[in-house]
């Protein structure tokens, strides 16, 4: 592999890089706000950030590589699902090292892995939200010299025509059902009345003047 295409390759991995170590810079200065030192909190953010940036950028490498679904949220759970926990334990051994000076393990490895698990749903909707908004605005800036930019680009540009067009199918939908319900009647049912015979001359309608009535009298 050349060198051009090693630098092409490491373009496409930014968005991926950038939204991991910024999760993870974002974790450190939760624990600077809860009142660590500045040092702890620089440690804490570098220790997820690194491992989250790097993970990210194997998000990005699958979704680049057509593995998984443009804008799905089931693959990016399944990959946060293993991705985060290992992060997070990463993360626990290095603080300890640097902060104690001795790598330690959390107490209750299997029940930490199963928490991380739970969080990393939430992670990973953050994560992809973040990812959606800032990677296909970033590929199509540099599409006009990175060929394999331009072509994830185009699947997202594609991918984006679809949903526009089917939301704006539910909408013009939902617009003629309202409609129809402000006349009355839900869509596409007839007027009550449009079937109906019409009414029989009741006891009061006048009857004609034709002919007069005949006298009883003899």
């Amino acid at each position: 592999m050349t060198a051009m295409r090693l630098y092409r390759l490491a373009e496409l991995l930014l968005p991926g890089l950038f939204v991991g170590f910024i999760a993870g810079l974002v974790a450190g200065g939760l624990a600077g706000f809860v009142g660590q030192p500045i040092g702890w909190a620089l440690v804490t953010g570098l220790a997820l950030g690194i491992p989250l940036a790097l993970l990210g950028a194997g998000y990005t490498m699958l979704l680049v590589q057509n593995k998984v679904r443009l804008g799905g949220f089931a693959p990016a759970a399944l990959y946060w699902l293993i991705a985060y926990p290992a992060a997070r334990l990463l993360h626990e051994v290095t603080t300890s090292a640097v902060i104690g000076g001795t790598p330690r393990l959390p107490e209750d490895v299997f029940g930490f892995l199963a928490y991380q698990g739970i969080v990393s749903a939430g992670f990973s909707i953050g994560f992809l939200w973040m990812h959606e908004r800032v990677a296909p605005r970033y590929w199509q800036r540099i599409s006009e010299h990175n060929p394999a930019a331009a072509k994830v680009y185009v699947r997202y540009a594609e991918h984006a025509r679809i949903i526009f067009e089917a939301k704006e199918r539910r909408k013009a939908m939902r617009g003629q059902v309202r409609a129809a319900r402000r006349g009355g009647r839900p869509a596409g049912t007839p007027s009550p009345t449009a079937d109906r015979p019409p009414a029989r001359p009741g006891k009061n309608v006048a009857k004609p003047e034709g002919r007069k009535a005949t006298s009883t009298t003899r």
